[in-house]
This record gives structure tokens, sequence and C-alpha cells, in this order.
């Protein structure tokens, strides 16, 4: 039987609790009060000179309709060849590599093809907000485990509690979502805390999705540790990469998944029913982007940990408990008040826009926490910190 429609919300009960994001709220927020806006996670810079003028000319050559359902053959041959280059990990490009509409959709289709109605997904607080909209899209469950804040300044701080993700793991969990470097902690999973996932992910026979898209914005000399190159972990990981975060062309919505080709197949069965295709002159671009050496985005890593050094060093000055990361765009301040009602403030008497963390929680855990993305000009992030020297502890 359908399910009955209320006259007045039309939408489906599983989706209500999602509605207008604070993302957009906050946004507004900066559009109306000439605010900087410290709050969405993206450039604002463009990517590499080279990346764009090869899109410019994919243009021109013809590239301009659709492409191949499961990715451009150059684009999926430079994905193989990146993770056999970066971490030694083998994958067929004709039928373990599929090319997405940003790592967005990728986790989506992910979640969607290895979950059902009446499953659970396991993820860890806090959570980027599409994975659990993703959940209840496929009509399972979520369950949550904490990273919670121990000792010290730093990403490596953020810890879980491995009895606390054994709890969490029931007869009907299906996967565990994974995102390591972490948003919106900015933590880098340790080799050790990927054994306990991966150990816990065996014994219940469940898919690991791990979104990887801040592989290569990782800082301070530290390297990302892929799930899937742990024992017996790359026949049950969904490694989901993105152009977007690597090259810092976030509007161009490339990304991609990287599985065994039963994995692979049930994702773009899922995929090719949410967009079909898309991005058909960047797919080439980004190939040459892969392919290039020494690669585009080590400059683009040294440059955000500068960025991040300048934010961090300068919140610290002013008497704010930030939390340096690890890794990502974004940098977490404990506020020891309640975040969002610091956030709808801000702007108003600072001019800048920040977001709660406490959104991207079920729990109260998060509820003194800020986020801010570093990943900003120079001058913008200095004229950002001279306004909050006004909303200084």
């Amino acid at each position: 039987m359908p399910s009955e429609v209320s006259a007045n919300d039309p939408l489906v009960a599983r989706m209500r609790e999602f509605g207008t994001t604070i993302f957009a709220e906050m946004s507004a927020l900066a559009v109306a009060t000439g605010s900087i806006n410290l709050g969405q996670g993206f450039p604002d810079t463009d990517g590499p000179d080279e990346l764009l003028a090869d899109a410019i000319n994919a243009i021109r050559e013809g590239h301009n309709q659709y492409p191949p359902g499961p990715g451009v053959p150059e684009l999926r041959q430079a994905i193989s060849d990146h993770h056999r280059h970066c971490y030694q990990l083998d994958y067929d490009p004709d039928g373990e590599v599929l090319v997405t509409a940003g790592a967005t959709e990728a986790v989506t289709a992910a979640i969607m093809a290895v979950a059902d109605a009446g499953d659970e997904v396991v993820v860890f607080e806090p959570y980027y907000d599409s994975y659990v909209a993703a959940i209840a899209l496929a009509g399972a469950r979520r369950r949550t485990v904490t990273l919670r804040r121990h000792a010290g300044g730093d990403g490596a701080e953020w810890r879980f509690d491995v009895d606390e993700l054994r709890a969490a793991i029931t007869g009907s969990t299906r996967a565990i979502v994974l995102n390591t470097p972490h948003n919106p902690t900015g933590k880098v999973f340790t080799p050790a805390e990927l054994a306990a996932i991966a150990e816990l992910a065996e014994e219940h026979d469940l898919i690991v999705i791990a979104d990887e898209v801040y592989e290569h914005l990782v800082f301070d000399g530290l390297h990302h540790v892929p799930m899937a190159t742990l024992p017996g972990m790359r026949e049950r990981t969904v490694m989901v990469g993105s152009a977007g975060k690597s090259f810092s062309v976030t509007g161009w919505k490339i990304g991609w998944v990287a599985a065994p080709a039963s994995l692979t197949g049930a994702v773009r069965t899922v995929k090719q029913f949410l967009t079909y295709v898309n991005g058909a002159p960047f797919q080439p671009a980004v190939a040459r982007a892969l392919a290039k050496q020494p690669p585009h985005y080590e400059a683009i890593q040294a440059r955000l940990q500068d960025q991040r050094d300048r934010l961090c060093a300068g919140l610290a000055t002013l008497g704010f408990d930030v939390v340096r990361p690890q890794a990502t765009y974004f940098a977490t301040v404990d506020m020891h008040r309640n975040g969002v009602e610091f956030c709808r403030d801000l702007p108003r008497v600072a001019g800048v826009v920040a977001i709660p963390s406490s959104v991207f929680y079920d729990s109260s855990a998060g509820d003194s926490y800020v986020r801010l993305a570093f990943c900003k000009r120079t001058e913008v992030i200095d004229q950002a910190l001279e306004r909050l020297k006004g909303v200084a502890p």
C-alpha cells in the first residue's frame, strides 16, 4: 500500500528531518549581512591553470555529449593507475572503477546499493550530513559511534571507543561508513583504529564504504592509509575519491568508486538512475591531472597547510579553544557554550559565518563545537580573524 501523504507536508516521513540545511541558512545570513563565509567548505581560488585549460580544450574538442556510463576510459585508467602508484592497490579500470557525480553521489549510491529497508548502517559522528540522508533514502536506520575529544590540541585527539563500535553492530547491520581523513574534525584515522574497524567488519561480514576524498590534503608529514590496503579489506571496501577536493575544483563534481567488480556493479546499478552520467569535458581533464608528475595536489596540500596554520594560530592567539586538524578544509573550535546560538549571532555581531558542529551529531556531544573553513585566501582569513576579535573569549 502507498504511504499516506499529508496535504500539509507531502514529503515522505523518513526525509522530514532533513529539510533546509544549516549550510543554506548560514549562507543566506552571510549574504544578508555581508559576512565572511567560513561556513561552507570550498576554496575561494580556482584549481591549477593547466587543469582548467585541459577542460576548456576538451569542450573545444567536442567532449560535450553523454560520456560512457562508467566514465570515460582514460579517467578510469588514470584512477586505476593512481591507486596502484599511491597505495599498491590494483583495480581493473573496466570492471572495478566507476566515475560518479562527485563523492556524494558515490557514497549515496553505495549505501543504497548495499542497505535495504530495515537494515542498519553504522556512521561515526560527527558525520558529513549526506550520509544520514542517504541511509534514510535507502529506508535503512543509522547507528552512530561518537568521536570524542581527549586532551590535546590537534586532530589526533578525536578518538572512538572500540567497545562502542562493537555494540553498535547488530544482526541487521550491513555497512560501516568511514570518512578518513575526517570531516569535520580533521582527524586521520590511525592504522590501529583502521585495524579495529576492519576486524569487526570481517567478523560481522560488513561492507565498509570508505569516503577518502581528503586523501591528499593531509598535513605535517602524515599519510593517509586507505581501508582497502588492510589485510582482507579490499574485497569488502568501496573506496571513494574526488577530483573536487584533490584539485580544488569542487564545482566540477567528478568523483569515483574503486571496489571489487561485484560491489562496483551494485553501485553502478543504483548510480545509473541517479544522474546517469555527468561532467563529459571534465573527465579527460581530471584524467590528465591524475597522471601528472609531480601531482598538482602537492602544491594544493602545502597551501592548505599554511592556511590551516594561519587560521588556527590566529584563533589561539585570540583565546579560542581551537582543535588543530591533521587534514581537510576545517578546524573545530570549542566555544564552551551553545554553538548554534553562537553561529546564529556571529554574522550580526562580527560579520563572520561559521557552522555549528551539532548538526553533524545525533547526540549532544557536539553542542559546543563550531566548524570553520580555512580553504580561503590569506587576506580573507586575516580579515575574519580581525572581525573575530570582537567575540573572543
